[in-house]
Order: C-alpha cells, then structure tokens, then sequence
C-alpha cells in the first residue's frame, strides 16, 4: 500500500533515522512532525536579530546569519549528528523548505549522509495534515463508547487495548478529560496544530479492515477541536452506553479527580459556570459538602445533579444505545467486558 508520505514527495517518517526541524524554537514548539528533533540553524535571539537587520542592510543580515548557521551546524553535528552511523538517512525541513534546510543539508551530504528535505517544510507538512485529517476518519470502523461522567469509559477503553483491541484515546491525545473539570494537573494541554498531528499519526496506525474503539466526545476536549470529518464519523458511529454502580463512579471521581479529593472547594470553584443550570440552591449544596472536606458524596451529588441530566438531554431519541452494565471498574470487571466488546464486534 502507498505510504501517505508519498505525497510529500518523501519516504515514511518512519524510515528516517532522524528527523531534523530546522526553524526556531517557538515555531517547533507551536508544531512539528512527531518524532522530530529541534535543531534550529538560528536560535530565537539571533532569528530576530537578522530580521530585524533584513529590513534596513539585507547584504548585512544574510552575512550574521550564515555565521550564526555555520556555527550552530558544526556544534550540532559535533554533539547530535556525529553519534549516527554514515548509513542513517536523515529527514530536513524548515518553514518553506528553502534556506534553512539547505543550510542543514548540504553540510551533511558533503559527510555522505543520505539526506532529503521536505518539498514546501512545514507549510506543505500541514496542508498534508489538513487533507489527511479530512480524508481518513471516514475509512475507519469507529465503535464509540458513550455514558455519563465517571462510568468507566476510558478505563474500559483502556482494557480493550490491553486485550488487543484497536482503540484511539482522543482525551489521552488532548490531554484533557472534556468538561469543566477535565484539565489534568501538571499538564498542559497541546496547541491545535501539535494536537492534529499527533491525532493523524494515531489514525494512521490502525488499521482500516478492524473496528475502532473510542469514547464519544463533543466537538472539543479542551481548547483544541476535533476535525470536522472526526466529530461526524463519531456522530454517526455505533455507540454502546457504558453504565456503573454509583459507587464505582464515585470511585473513578476519586482515583482520576485526586486533586480535586482534596481541595474539593476548588472544584466547586470550577463549577461556579453551572449555576444558570443547576440552580444557586444545588451549588451551594455542594459548597457545603465542600467545606465539609465529604468529597465522595460531593462527586455522587454532581453526578447526579448535573453531569447525568446533562447527558440524558444530549442523546437523540432515535439514537440505539447498546448497553454495556459493569459491575465494577476493578480489573476483572473491566476485562469480562472488553472480551464480551470485542466478541460481539470482532469474532476471531
């Protein structure tokens, strides 16, 4: 089968022994191939600088910016490049594909690399990801597990992937678990463009002929989006309604909202926007298992209050949820409804 990179005009990402950014740290930070490494040709500082001298003495910029170049390449090969072996073929690309990449590439062509650049750099690479992003959801198997907050969607995902399912973690990729409350401590989540090239990389490596689990997700996780083609293809999937004990809900709230276990008065900070939906009475309720330091019944009366009506309004009445009931979110649990997922849709 054709590789997709082909239509970059280069080989499979996989086959290169590195791939080499060569723009500024702030452009790689905002989104780069995934696996590449950011070795600029000019750091931040001296990127402005010659900018900023290009608009008055062009002559005079191009002359501190080879410098700058020369120097950063020769540290680069001596403490990078110099640790691979003559046979390794390396990937280049900057912004466009121009400068920055020839002035990284041919130093290496002229030690006997094997080295390709990038037709059009990162523009090109992006424009790719756009048409990837619209092209392949629709030739996936998507099987989508739906349910309220807490219910043990992700766990169970989880144990379809431990039993050789093929599953696509969206939340995992957006590093968010969607709603108020889903920003993960210590995480920060990726911007748009990073996380459409981490989502394309996900999806290129399932394979098309197997069903797809996933959970069911609004248009956004977080701050970042879901393409279009994505979101519809979700919409339109299968979808199986995942149901827990109260108690074993109250259990996920625990285990995977520590944070808010402990500082519980944060978290009805957070839910503050809520108050045009569940009313000041119920939000002063909760303000007062807060201060009471009762998490586990503060997570129950959430559930309860908001996050369940919530989903019950979302789901469209000619929508056939088949329902998955587990009895706990241990591991045996959990893994007795993974085998009975998987033997429904994929009998082997």
């Amino acid at each position: 089968m054709t590789a997709p990179e082909e239509a970059l005009g280069i080989r499979p990402f996989a086959s290169y022994a590195r791939i080499i950014d060569a723009r500024t740290p702030k452009e790689f930070a905002e989104d780069h191939i995934p696996g590449a490494c950011n070795l600029p040709i000019v750091s931040q500082e001296e990127f402005a600088e010659v900018g900023t001298l290009h608009r008055t003495n062009p002559h005079q910029a191009y002359l501190v910016g080879a410098q700058y170049a020369l120097r950063n390449v020769a540290r680069y090969i001596g403490e990078v490049i110099a640790h691979h072996p003559p046979r390794d073929r390396l990937l280049i690309y900057c912004f466009r594909g121009g400068k920055r990449s020839r002035a990284w590439a041919e130093p290496l062509r002229n030690i006997g690399y094997p080295v390709d650049v990038l037709p059009g750099g990162w523009k090109a690479y992006r424009a790719w990801v756009r048409e990837q992003l619209d092209q392949l959801p629709a030739k996936l198997q998507l099987r989508v597990l739906g349910g309220s907050t807490a219910c043990g969607k992700t766990r169970l995902l989880q144990a379809l992937a431990a039993e050789g399912a093929q599953v696509l973690d969206l939340e995992g990729l957006a590093r968010h678990r969607g709603s108020l409350l889903g920003a993960l401590p210590g995480q920060p989540q990726p911007t748009q463009k990073i996380f459409d090239s981490e989502l394309l990389q996900a999806l290129s490596r399932l394979d098309p002929t197997r069903p797809v689990w996933v959970e069911a997700e609004s248009k956004k996780i977080g701050n970042v989006q879901l393409p279009t083609p994505l979101h519809e293809a979700l919409r339109s999937a299968p979808i199986w309604r995942v149901s827990a004990p109260l108690a074993a809900r109250v259990q996920v709230c625990r285990e995977d909202y520590a944070h808010f276990a402990a500082a519980p008065l944060q978290m009805v900070a957070k839910l503050e926007p809520l108050k045009p939906l569940v009313g000041g009475e119920t939000l002063t309720h909760w303000r007062a298992l807060a201060e009471a330091g009762d998490s586990d019944t503060l997570f129950a009366s959430i559930m309860e209050r908001h996050y369940d009506p919530c989903y019950e309004r979302s789901l469209k009445r000619e929508q056939a949820l088949t329902p998955v009931e587990l009895a706990g979110v241990d591991e045996a649990s959990l893994r007795a409804a993974a085998w009975a997922l998987i033997a429904a849709v994929e009998p082997r």
